[in-house]
């Protein structure tokens, strides 16, 4: 039986996980969450988001899993924000993302620059890698589906 590209389509995670992650706020806030801010005084003034908004998204993040929402230890009154594993694992979409936005000019470049802890060395651009470390482009993609190959482009499709 042969597959339907849009059917299994369908069937993909992207929309999901877009879904769970909401829309440009969500993202802001997971910016600052992976920079190292954990309290909703400091998500609003940095982010400059209007408090039930901001208030919204944290919650839509909590009950999806990126994040957690906590007392403190100090004082059980204030409330932390830490990022859960699967919050964590968002780190190279975020990443990347910006990596394009730099690349192809949607917004300033950034005075910042990403860096290895240990050396302080700037990391590499986010690549699609194979399985061996191999960098690979579009045209080296597939979908793979128990009875077919189908090319992730339409160029290597009628290449082939």
């Amino acid at each position: 039986m042969k597959h339907n590209l849009a059917q299994d389509l369908e069937q993909c995670a992207l929309p999901s996980a877009l879904e769970a992650m909401g829309e440009r706020w969500s993202f802001l806030i997971l910016r600052g969450a992976l920079s190292g801010i954990r309290h909703f005084e400091d998500f609003q003034s940095s982010l400059g988001i209007a408090r039930n908004i901001l208030a919204n998204r944290l919650s839509r993040l909590v009950e999806n899993g990126i994040m957690l929402r906590q007392p403190m230890q100090c004082d059980r009154r204030k409330i932390e924000y830490r990022l859960t594993e699967k919050g964590q694992e968002l780190a190279p979409v975020m990443i990347a993302l910006r990596q394009w936005g730099e690349k192809w000019g949607c917004g300033p470049l950034s005075c910042q620059v990403l860096a290895d802890k240990r050396d302080g060395q700037p990391i590499r651009r986010v690549t699609i890698q194979a399985h061996d470390g191999r960098p690979l482009e579009l045209r080296d993609l597939v979908w793979l589906c128990p009875d077919e190959v189908t090319p992730m482009d339409q160029e290597a499709a009628t290449a082939a």
